[in-house]
């Protein structure tokens, strides 16, 4: 489980990279240094993803209740 003082400690790497959360919820760390929350399950066996906004516009306690 994250917490919000490893999420603003996350930094930025030269590809866009994904920080898990739990039951599919995660970070998507951008080389910009966006934050970006999303959430990923599935519908008949088929991958989908949901974006669900940024850090910290979103809270971590917002995202993970979704």
């Amino acid at each position: 489980m994250l917490t919000t003082v490893q999420i603003r400690a996350l930094k930025p790497k030269a590809r866009p990279y994904k920080v898990p959360d739990a039951d599919g919820l995660f970070l998507l760390v951008q080389p910009s240094g966006a934050l970006l929350w999303r959430f990923r399950y599935k519908v008949f066996g088929t991958d989908r993803k949901l974006s669900l906004g940024s850090f910290p516009e979103v809270s971590l306690r917002c995202a993970a209740k979704t």
